[in-house]
């Protein structure tokens, strides 16, 4: 049995544990409501965008005329993987499980004969990807120093994934993200960002998409905006991923601090007992000395 010293150390470290998980909890709390408000907020922008760009591409001809971005380079054997996670850790399962549905896609496409490489976006993914998949990873960005997630930030690695794929470096790009919904749920999410997937709208009725007339013509459009479509899906991603991170590290601090409790509750229970066994053990022992006088 533990004694009564060690005890006592072990549950006032306890809690001084708590109090770090509580204030990490409440900080988290803070940082959510403004991430969270700034992924709602990106959200119809990007979607809107996607909804413009599907109606320019139902209207052209896709060849070998048309952007690259949008045509793509013709094979699907090199991937690109973007994995975006964050930068620290003690996020519950945030990372863990963006990374497990990069390692899943990328097993699957290794299992096919593709080749696959890795763009990290944050550190957390790199140990796991790097175990894994050792040599593919093929550059990480360093994001340490941003405080709050800026359409900037995007652009700069929208430019240099745009660069890599016109360079002749990959065929295709996946992002790899959670989208947020709450605190407690952050949904894995995969998305083609290059060459654009351009969804498929059901029930599209032909003459109305006709009656719109665009100028200057929709390559030229097209042309223009799938650069920066690549950035706002990426921007729109980080802003997901600074919500969804900081409501999972709000859960998961809320857990420790609960466990903790637990903890100093049986610790307490614990120590109590081993006190009046020793009170108890002690008093035996004074009144066999008075008897044996």
């Amino acid at each position: 049995m533990a004694s009564l010293k060690s005890l006592k150390v072990r549950i006032t470290s306890v809690k001084s544990t708590q109090k770090i998980t509580k204030a990490m909890k409440m900080v988290a709390a803070a940082k959510l409501r403004r991430a969270q408000m700034a992924a709602e907020a990106g959200r119809p922008y990007a979607e809107r965008l996607t909804a413009v760009m599907s109606s320019l591409a139902g209207k052209v001809q896709v060849g070998p005329n048309s952007p690259k971005l949008l045509a793509g380079t013709g094979s699907d054997q090199r991937y690109m993987i973007v994995v975006a996670t964050s930068e620290r850790g003690l996020a519950g399962a945030f990372n863990s499980n963006i990374v497990r549905a990069a390692r899943k896609k990328a097993d699957a496409l290794i299992a096919e004969g593709k080749d696959v490489k890795f763009y990290l976006i944050g550190k957390k993914g790199r140990a796991v990807l790097n175990r894994l998949f050792p040599g593919r990873i093929v550059h990480q960005v360093d994001q340490t120093h941003i405080k709050n997630v800026a359409f900037t930030d995007a652009l700069e690695v929208a430019r240099d994934l745009t660069a890599r794929f016109e360079g002749g470096e990959y065929d295709v790009a996946l992002l790899f993200y959670a989208r947020f919904q709450s605190a407690l749920v952050q949904v894995p999410t995969e998305q083609q960002i290059i060459p654009v997937s351009i969804p498929q709208v059901e029930g599209t009725v032909a003459p109305v998409a006709a009656a719109t007339e665009y100028e200057p013509d929709e390559e030229t459009i097209l042309a223009e905006l799938l650069p920066r479509n690549v950035a706002i899906q990426l921007f729109r991603a980080m802003l997901e991923n600074a919500a969804s991170e900081q409501g999972s590290r709000m859960n998961a601090m809320d857990n420790a601090t609960r466990n903790a409790g637990d903890m100093i509750n049986r610790l307490t229970i614990q120590y109590n007992r081993s006190r009046q066994a020793a009170i108890t053990t002690e008093l035996i022992e004074i009144i066999a000395g008075a008897e044996a006088l």
